[in-house]
């Protein structure tokens, strides 16, 4: 097996600047910062009967399917809070992860998964209300090798750079992604954006007609 594994340069978020983000909806955070949008056919796959809300440090994976050597080693590797993003350049036709690996994941305590491709599964992976799942879709047909890949280095998830310990926010409208230093930069815009949505809400409620409201 040819897996490399890198060692990230930067230590990223600490716990309390990730949450810090809990209650900013991916629609505020890509309002903010547009680039950070993921392309929105990385759905949100998990059939939840509770608010969906993905947030944490990405832990970053890329593979070439059929081969997922790097998902496999992924196991091993991921912490509890990670959010797991494998690359796997929008491939449709091979599965790279599902129950037993998605299973192992979420009992070590990962946030849950980013996949640009495929997972399969789904029966189970769709339906852990502590583990979101996002993908392009879902193939019952898996991977045929485990030899290669790459584990903690800069990747492209839906046409967005991803970096490790980049800040991941998740909800069901979409996915959105942060660098450590936007995520510092546009918390208070973040927070005065969700305290005008607010008000908004609130000047409606009480009778004030839209114009005044929006200031039209």
């Amino acid at each position: 097996m040819s897996v490399t594994i890198h060692t990230p340069v930067s230590a990223g978020l600490t716990a309390s600047e990730i949450d810090a983000w809990r209650d900013v909806p991916a629609s505020v955070t890509v309002d903010l910062e547009p680039g950070a949008q993921i392309d929105p056919a990385i759905r949100a796959l998990t059939q939840s009967n509770r608010p969906l809300t993905l947030l944490g440090p990405a832990f970053t994976v890329a593979c070439s399917p059929p081969d997922f050597g790097s998902v496999v080693l992924a196991l091993d590797e991921a912490k509890t809070g990670d959010v797991v993003v494998i690359a796997a350049a929008g491939h449709l036709d091979h599965a790279v992860i599902g129950e037993i690996l998605g299973g192992h994941l979420r009992a070590k305590g990962c946030a849950g998964l980013v996949v640009d491709g495929v997972v399969r599964d789904i029966g189970a992976l769709g339906h852990w209300q502590d583990f979101p799942v996002y993908a392009r879709g879902v193939n019952p047909l898996g991977p045929t090798s485990a030899n290669a890949g790459t584990i903690q280095a800069p990747v492209e998830i839906g046409g967005r750079l991803v970096e490790p310990g980049d800040l991941v926010i998740g909800d069901p409208d979409g996915l959105a992604v942060l660098t450590p230093a936007q995520a510092r930069a546009r918390l208070s815009d973040a927070q005065a954006k969700l305290a005008l949505e607010r008000e908004w809400i609130e000047g409606l409620a009480t009778g004030k007609g839209a114009r005044a409201v929006f200031g039209l």
